[in-house]
């Protein structure tokens, strides 16, 4: 939704191979099926990420880099505010996990 799903939506306008990295399954298939049917480009994929556990993000990482021959452009775009204090299951607070952590560790991941 909002502001990533306009960016996801103007990539695949413009032809490109296009990974929606989403928490929510069926959210992320909503998006999917929307960004096709405006713009034809059935090259959108779905993929499930959390970027508030270091394991979700190691596991799409290793997906992209099996997957995929190459990444040109990495948008991160997940971010929580105002929530109540939580700690994830790998004993991280959740808001710092999610905004810095998990996009820091997914960067360095890709980077190769």
């Amino acid at each position: 939704a909002g502001i990533g799903k306009c960016v996801a939506l103007e990539l695949a306008r413009r032809n490109a191979r296009t990974i929606l990295a989403c928490r929510s399954r069926e959210r992320g298939q909503a998006a999917l099926e929307e960004i096709r049917a405006a713009t034809g480009n059935n090259a959108v994929v779905l993929r499930e990420l959390d970027t508030s556990s270091l394991a979700s993000v190691r596991a799409f990482a290793r997906a992209v880099l099996r997957e995929e021959p190459r990444l040109d452009v990495l948008v991160h775009n997940a971010g929580v505010t105002g929530l109540p204090f939580a700690v994830t299951p790998e004993g991280l607070e959740q808001t710092f996990a999610t905004n810095y952590l998990g996009p820091f560790l997914l960067t360095n991941l890709l980077l190769g």
